[in-house]
């Protein structure tokens, strides 16, 4: 009973893994959501819209734009690591031995299809798809 308890905390470390790209996917989005508006405040220092009076002087934005600048190559390399991750992810997945069962984690942890869409894709049943995902798990390394 205990070997089993210990294999299913070692299923979950592992879908926690290959889920760690769906969410490096979801950072990405974020950050490149926030370099777009550094990019824009860059253009358009003075057009701040927090409600308060604001000087019109166009002083020297050297400054600021460098620090905009930091901030967006610390955002680049933030998504940088993102897609490190992504890329370890799928390489260990390519790494099995076993076509059907790097099929199966591609399309759920890849592609994010949901059980039934995969089901239908590999002309499997969904309990089957559920059976080749658990020998995919055992089998992956991480």
């Amino acid at each position: 009973m205990i070997e089993k308890e210990d294999m299913r905390k070692e299923n979950e470390k592992k879908k926690e893994y290959l889920n760690g790209y769906r969410d490096a996917i979801r950072a990405e989005k974020a950050i490149e959501e926030e370099i777009q508006q550094l990019r824009l405040d860059k253009m358009c220092p003075s057009v701040t819209q927090d409600g308060m009076p604001h000087g019109t002087g166009c002083s020297d934005l050297s400054g600021y734009a460098a620090k905009v600048d930091e901030m967006m190559e610390e955002l680049r390399q933030q998504m940088n690591q993102r897609i490190d991750l992504r890329r370890e992810i799928v390489h260990k997945i390519e790494e099995m031995g076993d076509e059907t069962e790097k099929l199966v984690l591609r399309y759920r942890y890849i592609h994010l299809l949901k059980w039934e869409e995969i089901a239908l894709r590999m002309d499997y049943s969904w309990r089957g798809i559920h059976k080749v995902h658990g020998r995919a798990l055992k089998n992956f390394n991480f």
